[in-house]
């Protein structure tokens, strides 16, 4: 690894790291990876959409798949033939808003995925991620995000699903998966991102959460997701969003986060990793460029803190 003055985002790699991926169908690990597939897409896409380059991948291939993800009942699978489910749903609206082609969508089409997402919601609020019962505070997310997204989010829905997260709450101000559950950022994120679509971000306690965000900064500059862990290069979307919801970024040390993205880079081959010296991956690759564009490093695009889209693409949804 170079001197730490050297240090330097390795765009062009990155970019082409990006276009390989799906290059490699010849490689067991690509067929592992099915069920994560449009999720992928949509961490694929939006690295080379930070990067400004967004014509390195095929338009009208990305679309094309997109479309033979969707089910009849209007959610989307990971992978054709799969089953719908919330997380793949979402990733499936947002490429398409990217894109600018939500309107390959009939209203027809639309009104299906709407019931198929509300079909998903619980008496109490909550969401299952699909057919089969799992329920969890980022399933609440998806849904209230493809929704708003889709201009079909209504009262109804959003007070039930407030109403959920606030039991989800804890004593340190920070969010679980369910009623209970440990405080972890990327739960945090999920709740704070929705509550703030909803409009309801007073129900937080907010100078509790915030000290609990700040402090997931470790001395090598990285953020963690829980106290006592090792810091990850995705967190550096999960604990750095939800601060910039809040308004309380500045309270991250950039220059010593922005050192620890990089140097968990590939900067022969592209690509960034959960931290130096680990194989890289799409996941790590979009999320890190994720916090750089947050933190406003390297003439990133922009991105929005609550919807996880370019912020050109979002201007409507903050006028609402």
């Amino acid at each position: 690894m170079a001197a730490e003055e050297e240090l330097k985002l390795a765009k062009e790699k990155h970019v082409g790291y990006v276009v390989e991926l799906d290059n490699k169908r010849d490689q067991y690990e690509y067929w592992l990876t099915e069920h994560l597939r449009l999720n992928g897409t949509y961490w694929g896409l939006m690295s080379v959409v930070l990067l400004k380059t967004p014509d390195a991948l095929d338009k009208e291939g990305i679309i094309r798949f997109v479309m033979e993800c969707k089910h009849n009942d209007g959610g989307f699978g990971p992978f054709p033939r799969h089953d719908a489910h919330l997380h793949s749903t979402l990733s499936a609206i947002q490429i398409l808003k990217i894109l600018n082609s939500l309107d390959l969508l009939t209203t027809d089409e639309i009104n299906k995925t709407v019931n198929f997402i509300t079909s998903l919601q619980l008496p109490d609020g909550s969401f299952h991620g699909d057919r089969f019962g799992e329920v969890d505070t980022r399933f609440v997310y998806t849904a209230i995000n493809c929704l708003k997204l889709l201009d079909k989010l209504s009262i109804k829905v959003i007070d039930k699903a407030v109403e959920f997260i606030s039991k989800c709450q804890n004593f340190d101000g920070g969010f679980g998966n369910c009623p209970g559950g440990e405080s972890h950022a990327a739960m945090i994120f999920v709740c704070v991102a929705t509550l703030a679509i909803c409009n309801r971000l007073d129900i937080i306690d907010k100078p509790t959460l915030v000290q609990w965000l700040s402090e997931r900064q470790v001395t090598n500059g990285g953020l963690n997701g829980r106290p006592e862990k090792l810091p990850d290069v995705c967190y550096s979307w999960w604990v750095l969003s939800s601060l910039s919801i809040l308004n309380e970024a500045q309270l991250i040390d950039f220059e010593k986060l922005k050192n620890f993205i990089y140097k968990a880079q590939d900067t022969i081959n592209g690509g960034i990793a959960d931290r130096e010296g680990n194989e890289v991956d799409v996941f790590h690759t979009y999320f890190g460029l994720a916090g750089l564009s947050l933190m406003g490093f390297d003439n990133l695009l922009p991105i929005d803190p609550i919807y996880a889209l370019p912020t050109h693409l979002t201007t409507q949804y903050h006028q609402n």
